[in-house]
């Protein structure tokens, strides 16, 4: 597989930690359709990165049916593995190959400023490894095996790619023109909080809402999901730019509705709307867009060893790739001599 003339590759990945959740889907996964069924698609890669997920402690063979259900999940919601390139990242050994050389690149000083490294720790503070320090080198690797010229990114994760660029950068000045440096595709959705107000949407927090939760756990979660902190009563005026179940309305509602947002804004400000009715609103779209989905999970989840065709079908795409920008880079870096020298 070769990249289409004309067209700019795009990648991206998301690990299989588990169910899939409202943050994953509008903040990545959404897009990744959005960007399949545009006019003129990019050539896209999507990998499930099982490598990155090994940062957490699992069960041993979770990530093999993480795996499974997130390619379910993925297809659900309507990616089409006949229009981009779908695949598991450890079925495609090239990744860790690259990611040891870029960690020879890649420099600590780099490392030691990622924020994500400062958090992700402080959350997982009895096992803080070294793969959760060094996985921004890996995902650079991830992106640069590609050679992908876009990658989608929300605003907590223009520093990882900063750092693909340094790699290729560094790469380049040492060893000869190689790499593209990668631009971010940055995401239209703005930041979201979790149900409970906190900084992020998390399933470790159990802050957000699973792609197939059924409509009564749903409407549940938004019953007592926290709006705006200073609206205590009724009558009181709300201020919709801080509330997040206002944000989630323009995800759910706008892009149906747009009028219908504008005026909940309006109503809010007026206090002519209360935070429970709004609540219940956006429940319904909740309910009404994931339903579909959630039926389509279940069909594709009954179906494994077609689950297991696709991912096979998107590691030979992949691998092709892969293995000519690895042979690239061997004789780039001296461990193999030049194919016209031997």
């Amino acid at each position: 597989m070769t990249e289409s003339k004309g067209r700019q590759r795009i990648f991206s990945g998301i690990q299989p930690t588990g169910e899939p959740h409202l943050g994953n889907y509008l903040g990545a996964i959404r897009q990744w359709v959005q960007q399949q069924n545009a006019p003129a698609p990019h050539d896209a890669l999507y990998s499930i990165v099982d490598y990155h997920a090994l940062t957490i402690e699992m069960e041993p063979g979770s990530l093999d049916r993480f795996t499974l259900d997130l390619t379910a999940s993925l297809l659900a919601c309507g990616l089409d593995p006949e229009r981009i390139t779908l695949f598991r990242q450890s079925d495609v050994p090239e990744h860790t190959e690259l990611g040891w050389i870029f960690s020879c690149v890649a420099a600590m000083g780099d490392l030691h400023r990622m924020t994500q490294f400062k958090d992700k720790a402080d959350q997982n503070k009895d096992n803080v490894n070294v793969g959760l320090f060094a996985y921004p080198v890996l995902q650079s690797a991830d992106i640069l095996l590609y050679k992908a010229n876009l990658v989608p990114v929300g605003d907590d994760q223009v520093q990882h790619l900063e750092l693909a660029r340094e790699c290729a950068r560094r790469f380049n000045r040492r060893f000869g023109e190689t790499f593209p440096e990668p631009q971010p595709l940055l995401s239209t959705v703005p930041r979201l909080k979790g149900l409970d107000g906190s900084a992020k949407m998390s399933k470790s927090k159990g802050n957000t809402v699973s792609l197939s939760e059924a409509p009564e756990q749903i409407r549940a979660k938004l019953k007592v999901a926290v709006t705006d902190p200073a609206r205590l009563r009724r009558n009181d005026p709300g201020h919709p730019e801080v509330c997040n179940v206002f944000t989630l309305h323009g995800c759910f509602t706008g892009p149906a509705n747009p009028a219908r947002v504008a005026a909940i804004e309006a109503d809010c400000r007026s206090a002519a709307l209360g935070c429970v009715d709004c609540k219940k609103e956006l429940a319904d779209r909740i309910v009404e867009q994931l339903g579909p989905i959630r039926d389509r999970q279940a069909a594709w989840r009954a179906r494994p060893d077609d689950l297991r065709d696709l991912l096979e079908k998107g590691r030979r795409k992949a691998a092709e790739i892969a293995r000519a920008t690895m042979e690239e880079v061997r004789v780039r870096i001296g461990v193999r001599a030049p194919p016209n020298s031997r």
